[in-house]
């Protein structure tokens, strides 16, 4: 009985775990492209990377494994690069759910490129500059307010998961030097 239990427990707290481990070594392996791109593009490295853990699903979603785009940006018209094709939340003139046509990179590293470009040069966007590098909350509520994701709840579960896993900390004055010849080893 005490083996059955035990299995019982360690079964239900593996998948959390495993979430945990996930998302540890998903942010040991992109905090160093997420600071980069924080001094490249003044987007703060929290947000950056809690993000890419939401959209990317720490980096086990379709859309990341197969097409390296851990931010779920779609197309555009405009874009020129590559396709992958997933369904997500646009629908046909009858209602039904269609496939959306997302952006897919040849690395990571191209995407998180590609995200700080995307919020750069877009208009809607363009209001999150004027805020503090180190003020991941009102980055999160401008996000949603522009426009970025669907879900009402967006902020919020970005504000959570930079709460949750300390990302805050890789928003202060750190080298960004240490961290490019980091990067590059």
């Amino acid at each position: 009985m005490f083996l059955f239990i035990s299995i019982l427990l360690f079964g239900l707290s593996h998948p959390s775990d495993t979430r945990a481990h996930l998302a540890k070594n998903y942010i040991h392996e992109y905090r160093q492209i997420a600071v980069v791109e924080m001094y490249r593009s003044g987007i703060p490295a929290s947000i950056t990377l809690a993000q890419a853990l939401h959209e990317s699903n720490l980096g086990t979603s379709d859309l990341a494994t197969y097409a390296n785009n851990h931010f779920g940006i779609k197309c555009k018209t405009y874009w020129t690069g590559g396709t992958y094709y997933h369904k997500d939340d646009d629908t046909d003139h009858s209602g039904r759910l269609i496939e959306s046509c997302f952006r897919s990179y040849s690395t990571v590293i191209d995407s998180y490129v590609d995200h700080s470009n995307f919020l750069q040069n877009s208009e809607n966007y363009s209001e999150l500059f004027q805020l503090r590098r180190d003020d991941y909350k009102s980055w999160a509520y401008g996000l949603k307010k522009a426009g970025y994701a669907t879900d009402p709840m967006y902020a919020l579960k970005l504000i959570a998961i930079v709460e949750k896993y300390d990302l805050a900390r890789y928003d202060s004055d750190a080298n960004p030097l240490r961290m490019v010849r980091t990067i590059t080893r």
